[in-house]
């Protein structure tokens, strides 16, 4: 019997052996599968430890749970395509260890602002590195696949974020100096508090801004007040020219900087203290805390003390504030600010919107914000403590336009409560163009220079 010839056999079909198809067959699906997996666990990870587990934690708690987070991702698919496929893809197991490795070095050395700006030379170039490497691996391994193309978005994320912390330090560090600085720096301790003081005359009047609210931002108010009485405004640590401080930003605190300031400058007492926002908190705790430093108060639409018991639908607008004010610092590293920042109010004087626009989004100003906003129930706890101001003079202004919380009416009727003889006035304005609004805020500095009239008939203090 002759020999039976053997079947042809395909070469390249033997090489690949059992499941080695390209992109398009079972193998290359299953590997697609994979990465999809993984591409979006990441993020799910950076969310459920960024706004879940550690939401509102400080800056580089916050970075360093986002990179473990993406991490993750990394390394599910490093692992997941050796388990599930026979395509393995052990490459992805650098970009895992390198993010893993950087997001536990922050939770484990917290650094501070400065050294995170310091690390913004050496972090972009890295990561922007890493990327190119990881990119050209994928191709290799993966061709141009669906599995690639599935990938994709997270290298875009990697290229963002290179291209965006690498620009964000360029324009740190290419900015035009500050401005001039109005007034002087103060040692209160530990650290130096910005003061701006003009005009002349007594009893003086001292500015507490709200949220976010600078020195600047009293650039309409404080040269119309100026024309009747000294008037002072300054900038809590971290803000602005003030140095950043250790230590908490409650109330007592806030007092305490603001009691050591005025005494360290030579302004001398009692005050009249206008407070704008949380800015009228942080005046109460100073009047409980030092009660014969206070003339007058003045409160422009403020926050209540009771503002998690007074307005039902506070606690849920706090939740949210404090993780987002907490992200700020890390977003704007990342080169995010230029896409938030919406300029200075146009009515404010020139020289104040330099001086907003120079520390605006600036991430030691977003590190202060979010540290102040987490002391808020401590703050607001604080102010209750102040359960009257007796005889001295106090006018509330209440903003009756724009949206407003439920049960804020009452809650500024309580305000009012402070004192037997105070006037409460609800003006056509809302919460923000009490001081930005070049018409707006004559309802401040009218209820301002009242105060301050009846403070000196009050105690017979002469005019200028």
């Amino acid at each position: 019997m002759p020999a039976t010839a053997a079947p042809p056999t395909s070469t390249s079909s033997a090489a690949k052996g059992p499941g080695r198809q390209d992109g398009d067959g079972s193998s290359g699906r299953h590997l697609a599968w994979v990465v999809a997996g993984s591409v979006v666990l990441g993020p799910l990870a950076v969310a459920a430890l960024v706004l879940g587990i550690v939401a509102g934690a400080p800056e580089h708690v916050l970075t360093g749970a986002g990179l473990l987070g993406l991490s993750l991702g990394w390394a599910v698919l490093a692992v997941g395509a050796s388990a599930l496929t026979d395509r393995p893809q052990w490459w992805a197991a650098v970009p895992a260890a390198w993010l893993g490795l950087l997001g536990a070095a922050l939770l484990v050395v917290a650094p501070d602002d400065r050294s995170l700006t310091g690390a913004g030379w050496v972090w972009p170039p890295l990561l922007l590195a890493l990327t190119a490497w990881t990119a050209t691996r994928a191709v290799r391994s993966m061709r141009l696949g669906a599995s690639f193309w599935f990938l994709s978005p997270a290298l875009v994320l990697l290229l963002l974020a290179a291209v965006g912390g690498g620009a964000a330090t360029l324009r740190t560090a290419l900015a035009d100096d500050p401005p001039p600085m109005p007034g002087q720096l103060y040692d209160v301790g530990d650290h130096r508090l910005h003061l701006s003081c003009t005009g002349s005359g007594g009893p003086p009047v001292v500015l507490l801004g709200g949220m976010g609210e600078t020195s600047a931002t009293w650039g309409l108010v404080q040269p119309a007040v100026a024309g009747t009485t000294r008037v002072c405004s300054y900038d809590r640590a971290g803000q602005a020219w003030s140095d950043s401080a250790p230590g908490p930003k409650d109330g007592v605190q806030v007092a305490a900087d603001l009691h050591a300031l005025l005494r360290r400058a030579g302004e001398r007492g009692p005050y009249v203290f206008a407070g704008h926002s949380v800015g009228g908190t942080y005046s109460m705790v100073y009047a409980a805390q030092y009660p014969d430093d206070v003339a007058g108060l003045v409160l422009l639409d403020s926050s209540s003390p009771h503002q998690f018991t007074a307005l039902p639908d506070y606690p849920g607008s706090y939740a949210f504030l404090r993780r987002a004010t907490a992200l700020l610092p890390s977003l704007v590293r990342l080169g995010a600010g230029p896409l938030i920042d919406s300029g200075p109010p146009a009515d404010l004087p020139s020289a104040a919107q330099a001086q907003l626009q120079a520390f605006a989004w600036g991430p030691r100003q977003l590190r202060a914000e979010r540290d102040e906003v987490a002391a808020y129930p401590e703050l607001f706890e604080q102010a209750q403590a102040l359960t009257t101001i007796g005889s001295v003079p106090l006018i509330v202004v209440t903003a009756t336009a724009g949206d407003r919380h439920a049960g804020w009416p009452a809650a500024q009727d309580g305000l009012a409560d402070l004192s037997p003889t105070s006037s409460h006035r609800l003006v056509p304005a809302t919460h923000t163009s009490l001081l930005l609004d070049a018409a707006d805020v004559t309802f401040s500095i009218a209820a301002i220079e009242d105060a301050v009239l009846a403070a000196r008939i009050r105690s017979a203090v002469p005019e200028p």
